[in-house]
């Protein structure tokens, strides 16, 4: 584990902490208890959501969303600002989130970016540019998706740029889209990685990741998945389907929300549908954990240990 690193006076004006880990580790709490700890000395702290799935309206028991009457009255930033038919984009999303912490700096109050979502989280914190987009080979590329699947685009990917598809799941039809969109552009991809030497965007950033053991997180993992579908996932899929969640181009394929779907379909039975859920999930987490390990500056906690200096 990092050794945890010296922390900025407030003094010197408003810090953003960044909240980091995988799934499941307690990372809603924790930044609870930091702004709480904020707050209560005289530091007004606030809340910015970096959890690609939170932004959605409605997606509230699958992404284990902190409802609105938790929030111990500490304002939260970005979450339920999109609909379940438009696409989330690492892209889109990094002005809004630059903008709140902006926002919150300028009312004096230290800003608390918390989720698990790797890209998201960099696009905020480091330098992080993006290359172009275009409309038309995106489309084509989309259709090409949706007609020979992931696996024939990750071949296609493969062969262009090797040291990309080492770092992009094969199965993350999405990111595979993107990254042959810029190789069409003539453009280098950033390859859903971190910058090669990341400069912080803000100077006064401390960054903090979540760990549980491996073993116990797999339990935990496992068990939420199955409170999923007994506090009502399926109901809630059902209502998202009302809203046209199985035209949206991001939401439909989270974690969970496509196997709900594929139960509801009958191309599932429940068992199977929970037991997909908990492998992907799994999966999701290494990825995570691998992700943020890489963090210069990361010092990890306990869950629910709030850092010696804020208490």
């Amino acid at each position: 584990m990092s050794e945890s690193q010296p922390v900025p006076e407030s003094a010197e004006g408003p810090r953003l902490w960044v909240i980091v880990g995988a799934t499941g580790t307690g990372k809603s709490d924790l930044a609870l208890e930091v702004a709480d700890n904020l707050r209560r000395a005289g530091n007004p702290a606030e809340i910015v959501n970096a959890d690609a799935m939170q932004l959605y309206r409605g997606m509230d028991i699958g992404t284990a969303k902190l409802p609105t009457g938790d929030r111990r009255g500490i304002p939260h930033h970005l979450f339920d600002v999109r609909d379940v038919t438009e696409e989330a984009a690492v892209a889109w999303y990094q002005p809004l989130a630059r903008a709140a912490v902006d926002d919150i700096h300028s009312r004096g109050g230290d800003a608390i970016l918390v989720g698990g979502s790797g890209l998201y989280i960099s696009s905020v914190i480091f330098d992080f540019r993006f290359p172009p987009r275009d409309a038309e080979v995106r489309e084509r590329l989309e259709r090409e998706l949706e007609t020979h699947g992931a696996a024939a685009l990750f071949a296609r990917l493969s062969e262009a740029d090797a040291a990309t598809a080492a770092r992009i799941d094969p199965k993350n039809g999405r990111r595979v889209v993107r990254a042959l969109e810029v190789l069409e552009q003539g453009e280098k991809t950033h390859g859903a990685a971190l910058p090669d030497a990341p400069e912080l965007w803000h100077p006064l950033t401390r960054i903090l990741g979540v760990h549980v053991d491996r073993s116990d997180l797999v339990e935990r993992l496992d068990r939420r998945v199955v409170s999923m579908w007994a506090n009502g996932m399926l109901d809630e899929v059902q209502q998202l389907r009302q809203h046209g969640l199985e035209q949206g181009v991001t939401a439909r394929r989270a974690i969970g929300y496509a196997q709900a779907l594929a139960q509801l379909n009958g191309e599932m039975t429940e068992a199977e549908a929970i037991a997909a859920t908990q492998s992907l999930t799994r999966r999701y987490a290494r990825r995570q954990v691998s992700w943020f390990k890489r963090y210069p500056g990361l010092t990890w906690v306990t869950p629910g240990i709030v850092p010696a200096e804020l208490t």
